[in-house]
């Protein structure tokens, strides 16, 4: 372990993590610096996470939306032409991939190769970046049909549920291979998990790091049985 070098990042404004999410990646953070690993908390090489997930947004729904009935691909195109432009949110910008045009995609496409060039300067000074994958623990399943209506509360705050496909993002906008693995567990016993992200074709790098993560702090835990 003492030859990785690792970011770690354990929130962003622009979609925060809760507590109990932030304390078990101090943990890990305090466990990996015992083990040797040389840990970075931030640097200036990271992409801009906000302007990132914007940008995945719109591709994601750009391509979710072929499949739309007519009807549907309407209604989301007209309102997607009622935004305001100062509507920076990720809900805005899921409805503007959605009526993405041609021109527009191609513009968004020149944006994700420049992200992945800001990753490929990154990894020259790190060999992986751990971060959430996921803003909470693991929640109750909420089932209701439309997922723009459905909420997830982050220390007292609720999101749009959707919000948090920010976190894995990262790693899938710029098509850089992460290992989703179980930290820790909440206080009533629901998984904590992070990603490890390596460089692009270098699969191997994270899963070796979740490998020796395991190796030295234990693994998965099975969570307690729950009544129905």
């Amino acid at each position: 372990m003492k030859n990785f070098r690792v970011l770690l990042i354990d929130t962003d404004p622009a979609l925060p993590t809760n507590a109990e999410v932030r304390a078990a990646i101090d943990r890990l953070a305090i466990n990996l610096g015992k083990a040797g690993v040389k840990i970075e908390r931030e640097s200036r090489l990271l992409p801009d996470f906000a302007a990132s997930s914007r940008l995945y947004m719109r591709m994601l729904m750009s391509f979710l939306a072929v499949s739309f009935s007519p009807e549907v691909y309407a209604g989301a195109t007209a309102a997607a032409a009622s935004l305001s432009a100062q509507d920076m949110s990720l809900q805005a910008e899921r409805l503007r991939g959605i009526a993405l045009s041609h021109r527009d995609w191609v513009m968004a496409d020149g944006a994700r190769a420049h992200l992945r060039a800001q990753w490929r300067a990154l990894f020259k000074s790190f060999d992986a970046v751990i971060c959430p994958v996921m803003p909470t623990p693991a929640f109750p399943h909420d089932h209701s049909p439309e997922q723009e209506t459905r909420r997830i509360n982050i220390d007292g705050k609720d999101y749009v549920y959707p919000d948090q496909l920010a976190w894995p993002g990262i790693a899938t906008l710029p098509g850089l291979p992460a290992t989703a693995i179980p930290i820790s567990r909440s206080p009533e016993g629901l998984p904590v998990g992070v990603q490890i992200v390596g460089p692009w074709l270098e699969d191997r790098t994270p899963l070796k790091l979740a490998e020796l993560i395991e190796r030295e702090f234990g693994g998965f835990i099975p969570p307690p049985a729950f009544d129905d």
